[in-house]
């Protein structure tokens, strides 16, 4: 406990630790949507198709992403679609529709997919207590075309900053890089920043290798340990975090 009196700056991970959130992407909903809408653009591929597609391009794309812990491109799998499955109608579209649809695309298809969106209990509570003493981060391994919009649809957006999200660079936790960002922009040593994640493999090993101290939130039965790197704390809902801090 003496070691948290040093802390001087706190960063998040966001979906199993402050967002209680489920996605089903096999739901057929998704893609007879997308279907029934790129019809429209004069896109015509059945649905089965178009989920198959989207997948084998985004196994593609990691497999020619060169960094360590690849992330996708949900944009760019879109784009890719509507590039090579155009017909001469899509192309006589507006520009400005084109250049916008494949992140309209890529937003459709996660807010289709997403089941649940809400607040583990307590986290706004403690939130607003403890923004009055510590800088606050996140770290995300999202699409940048929804990390910060699911943000701000419960309500967090404003409580952090910076939001470092895998999306924007390309790499995902537990690339230290990622972190690093964190204690770069906040000006606070990694050793002074304490990171708050429900994973042992990307947020508590990955914040553990950027020289942070962390703390596993584990509100449901997690293994507690991955290579030898364990937290430093752990907590099981979020009236313990405030106790702790």
């Amino acid at each position: 406990m003496n070691r948290l009196r040093d802390i001087q700056a706190l960063a998040f991970d966001v979906n199993g630790t402050l967002i209680d959130i489920l996605t089903d992407e096999s739901m057929e909903e998704i893609y007879r949507s997308l279907r029934h809408y790129l019809a429209l653009q004069g896109i015509d591929l059945p649905r089965s198709q178009l989920r198959d597609l989207y997948f084998h391009l985004m196994k593609e794309q990691q497999a020619a992403n060169p960094e360590r812990y690849p992330e996708y491109d949900a944009v760019e799998i879109w784009r890719t679609i509507l590039v090579e499955h155009g017909a001469a109608y899509t192309r006589t579209l507006p520009d400005i529709k084109l250049q916008q649809m494949p992140l309209f695309l890529a937003e459709m298809y996660r807010s289709i997919s997403r089941k649940r969106l809400i607040l583990y209990p307590d986290v706004l509570e403690t939130l607003n207590s403890l923004r009055q003493r510590y800088p606050m981060a996140i770290v995300t391994d999202a699409q940048s075309a929804y990390a910060r919009g699911e943000l701000h649809k419960v309500g967090l957006l404003d409580y952090f900053n910076p939001i470092i999200v895998s999306g924007d660079y390309g790499y995902r936790k537990p690339d230290v890089r990622l972190f690093q960002k964190v204690t770069d922009a906040l000006g606070v040593s990694a050793e002074q920043t304490l990171f708050i994640g429900n994973d042992m493999y990307r947020d508590i090993y990955g914040a553990h290798q950027a020289g942070m101290k962390t703390m596993l939130f584990a509100g449901s039965p997690v293994e507690k340990t991955y290579q030898g790197v364990t937290p430093d704390y752990q907590f099981n809902d979020y009236r313990e975090l405030l106790t702790l801090l």
